[in-house]
């Protein structure tokens, strides 16, 4: 496969896994060149339409799933009938599986986060009614920055559909899956919270809970068999911890977790709580009906030759049988002597019974201490925390006020102290991300900022504390984030009647362009001066916006020198008593065959008491004078051929 191209697009570069129905390969994509994985089906099953199926199947529920603990699906396809195959997101890490080999059993704190991890990504599934059936530390892969991402939904199918596994052959990995998987019966969700309570057994031990000769012996050994607490394997293993894998990896569905939610809510508890007792495990010891597996001829033979075995076993037994009745006999006359002795000193023993003193939150030193002087003695597992300091108690069992026999071991958890994590990269993720970014990585979001930025909308610029730095486990990280590109706006200026340097200046030096000039004629406004803008005054513009203008040429001169039409000044005081500000806006506009145009613009002070305008025109025209866009007088009537006010105030 190496160097071919899947879907003109997909390059295969090296193999890095299989599994049993796939082969993985690494490749890349030449149209966003990036790195993908490339699940190829083996060669022996493209023939086997049972097996397509199934693959295509796996594709169909993965795809439906989008969240930051599961694998991302980008695509599937088939190349001439004969290679199927599922392009998936890359995860450069390694797996749960090969992390385990090389460290053996995990410290607790990082079993819970793991856990955590997968239960996210479980709740996700089952949220879109997919059970994986498969969960196994190999399919759990731990990326360079620790977060989880489950992959391999290889079996997975909807709940809703029909779950009964095939009575022919069994889906999953021996090791860890669940009772009802192994009977071959039907399978729910509560199927993969069993196996996620094997995973975290072999995190927290560093072994399965189950080992045999054979797959058939290891599945008969879900079924019948007690699970060996974790604690025999690992003392230092919180009790908390240890409830959580023993709910889980119940025989009986019903006395099971009922949602991967409920296991998070313990998981976060076990956190603060790691000695504590908050584990509801049902204690139910009548045995429930099983279903057992169909017998086949070898099994059988295997009771044959085991009750052959027995029966010989017996002959034994029958001429040793009056040795066990000696020894029987002794025994019996040992107790009576402990039972007498018991009675005798059964002040002495009573008075060896010690109250537990409250020892939390002092130094494991002065703890011990406090302990041996009244006779008791001290364990200790460590545990990190953020609440209290490192060597101080963060819990006892038994608890404080309960009464023990001299002698007897409390068992302490000491504070590491905060734990150290690495705080994860942010900058040019969405904001919308860094929440389950920062959950998987055992931090919270602190302050969030908005700041103008080039940046698009709803992106951190930058993050406090920086990325790759360490800080306590549970400390919050601050973030800038774009709110987008800075716009100003400003008042658009009036230009109208200002020359046109005037006005060039103006639109610059308020932010603004000028742009397109059109040079017209007209009779009513002097050369050069602004006759309109594109923008209208007074208007909130966007800076950097362009201002286009209409310049006067002045009147067209179409009348023969001498000619009586030519254009007419008229000279106008405008009193300023009526005004109301003291610095007011004078406007003059002037009507004329029905059309209106502004002759003056400009600021004036009242105390000047009055102004002098000269106004060009022919003919008769009716002038309105405002104050402040308020009309300031009745309108004037002018006769520019006389040079007279017609009618005046």
């Amino acid at each position: 496969m190496k160097g071919r191209l899947l879907g003109n697009r997909y390059e295969i570069i090296e193999k890095i896994g299989g599994g049993g129905m796939a082969l993985v390969y690494k490749a890349r994509c030449q149209l966003l060149n990036r790195f993908v994985a490339v699940k190829i089906l083996r060669p022996e099953f493209t023939s086997d339409e049972d097996f397509i199926s199934k693959f295509k199947r796996e594709s169909q529920a993965a795809a439906s799933l989008s969240h930051p603990n599961i694998v991302n699906i980008y695509d599937v396809g088939n190349e001439d009938n004969d290679v199927y195959y599922i392009v998936m997101e890359y995860v450069k890490g390694r797996t749960l599986k090969q992390v385990i080999k090389e460290r053996g059993a995990l410290e607790a704190d990082e079993c819970i986060n793991i856990g955590k991890q997968i239960a996210l990504a479980l709740q996700h599934a089952h949220t879109n009614h997919i059970v994986h059936r498969d969960i196994k530390p190999h399919n759990i892969l731990i990326t360079d920055d620790s977060r989880v991402k489950v992959t391999d939904f290889g079996i997975a199918r909807a709940a809703t559909a029909s779950t009964v596994t095939n009575t022919g052959s069994v889906i999953g990995s021996v090791h860890y899956f669940s009772p009802e998987q192994a009977r071959g019966g039907y399978t729910d969700e509560k199927s993969d919270l069993y196996s996620l309570g094997i995973v975290l057994y072999e995190m927290a031990t560093g072994r399965v809970p189950f080992e045999g000769e054979s797959p058939i012996a290891i599945a008969l050994k879900h079924i019948h068999e007690d699970v060996t607490p974790p604690s025999v394997i690992n003392k230092h293993i919180p009790k908390a911890l240890e409830d959580i894998i023993m709910k889980l990896i119940q025989k009986d569905q019903s006395k099971r977790y009922n949602n991967a939610k409920e296991i998070l809510e313990d998981f976060n508890q076990a956190l603060k709580q790691p000695m504590g007792d908050f584990v509801k495990i049902d204690e139910d010891d009548d045995s429930p009906t099983q279903v057992i597996p169909a017998i086949k001829d070898e099994d059988i033979k295997t009771t044959r030759n085991t009750l052959r075995n027995t029966g010989k076993e017996k002959e034994k037994d029958h001429k040793n049988r009056w040795i066990i009745w000696g020894a029987i006999a002794t025994a019996f006359i040992l107790a009576l002597i402990f039972i007498g002795s018991m009675f005798y000193f059964n002040d002495i023993f009573t008075g060896q019974e010690k109250e537990v003193p409250d020892v939390v939150g002092i130094p494991y030193e002065k703890a011990k201490e406090n302990l041996e002087n009244i006779g008791l003695k001290a364990e200790y597992v460590e545990q990190f925390s953020s609440e209290f300091e490192e060597g101080y108690v963060i819990a006892q069992d038994p608890k404080s006020g309960e009464l023990v026999k001299a002698g007897y071991p409390i068992k302490l958890t000491i504070s590491k102290g905060s734990k150290m994590v690495e705080v994860p990269n942010l900058v040019n993720r969405n904001v919308n991300e860094i929440d389950a970014i920062l959950f998987n990585a055992n931090l919270k979001e602190g302050f969030v900022k908005y700041e103008y930025n080039p940046l698009p909308i709803g992106v951190v610029i930058s993050q406090s504390p920086e990325a790759k730095s360490k800080v306590p486990e549970g400390s919050e990280i601050s973030v800038v984030v774009s709110q987008g590109p800075e716009t100003k706006t400003i008042l658009m200026p009036n230009l109208v009647g200002k020359d046109i340097n005037t006005a060039k200046k103006t639109i610059e030096t308020s932010g603004l362009i000028w742009g397109n000039i059109e040079y017209k004629f007209d009779d009513n406004v002097a050369k050069d001066l602004v006759i309109a803008q594109s923008i209208a005054p007074e208007t909130e513009v966007e800076e950097k916006r362009v201002v286009d203008l209409i310049v006067s040429k002045g009147p067209e001169d179409v009348t023969p020198p001498g000619d009586g039409n030519a254009l007419k000044s008229i000279d106008l005081t405008i009193y300023f008593s009526t005004a109301k500000q003291e610095e007011f806006k004078l406007r003059i506009v002037k009507e004329q065959e029905g059309s209106l145009v502004e002759v003056y613009n400009g600021i004036e002070n009242r105390s000047k008491g009055e102004k002098k305008i000269t106004i060009q025109g022919r003919g008769k025209a009716t002038l309105y004078i405002y104050f402040d866009d308020v009309q300031a007088t009745t309108p004037k009537q002018i006769d520019f051929e006389t040079g007279k006010l017609i009618k005046n105030d």
